[in-house]
């Protein structure tokens, strides 16, 4: 049976809301709730991969496991590739890159997103979930992935593209995109040692990289959209969501 790590890249310096991985639910920090959810996937093990010591200290703090990476790299993909570098982990057939800004995500779809890599022996895959908000196929904050076809629960198709441009006029084969990626240990080495792409860097979606070089992206359907937290709107939010339900 291959063998799934999961790595949590995470950082203080996000542009929107600094200082996110340590902002409390439950007085628990954001990055240890996610920590928390990878865990309860038993899918294999799991660390934070970050450039920030005050991280690194809340994790263990919170009993769970980080290392400290470079404050250099471009995308949470690089962070995650120097921090399995780093571990020295031997017989792990695929690392799972896990957002650390949602910790509300659903333990079954990452269970499910593993689960169709190893079965269908794919090099790359990824979460997506139907649009049942309008106002997201015209929100240019909210990354959307296009298909060829409809994606079900029994499907794993490749995505044709990624986008935050406004799709309000196409509806067909639209969904809402997950930041959670699943690579091959060989394809994520050579993902990360591919230069930064023109889409890449003037849309800021590191999956483009992966498109415009030729590496195909599967796509699971998740059958729950976590709330990422990119503002302290999102924060607040998610915060009387999750207080309320504990």
């Amino acid at each position: 049976m291959p063998n799934t790590i999961i790595l949590i890249p995470s950082r203080m310096s996000a542009t929107r809301l600094p200082g996110k991985p340590l902002l409390r639910i439950n007085d628990l920090p954001i990055i240890s709730h996610v920590f928390n959810k990878a865990k309860r996937t038993n899918i294999g093990k799991v660390i934070v991969c970050t450039e920030d010591n005050e991280i690194m200290i809340e994790v263990k703090k919170n009993g769970g496991e980080a290392v400290l990476t470079s404050d250099k790299h471009k995308s949470g993909s690089d962070r995650i590739f120097e921090g399995f570098k780093k571990l020295e982990i031997k017989n792990v057939d695929y690392i799972l890159n896990l957002q650390g800004d949602e910790p509300n995500i659903d333990v079954k779809d990452i269970i499910n997103l593993n689960n169709l890599m190893i079965n269908s022996g794919s090099d790359f895959g990824t979460l997506a979930t139907e649009i049942k908000n309008k106002s997201i196929l015209s929100n240019k904050n909210i990354v959307k992935v296009s298909l060829k076809e409809k994606l079900s629960d029994k499907n794993f198709p490749i995505a044709s593209n990624f986008s935050r441009k406004n799709f309000s006029n196409i509806r067909e084969n639209i969904y809402h995109h997950i930041g959670i990626y699943i690579y091959r240990v060989s394809v994520l080495e050579r993902f990360v040692n591919l230069n930064q792409t023109k889409s890449e860097i003037k849309y800021g979606l590191e999956q483009l990289r992966a498109l415009d070089n030729g590496i195909k992206i599967n796509v699971a359907l998740a059958k729950s959209s976590p709330i990422s937290i990119d503002t302290e709107e999102d924060y607040l939010a998610l915060k009387k969501i999750m207080e309320y339900k504990s």
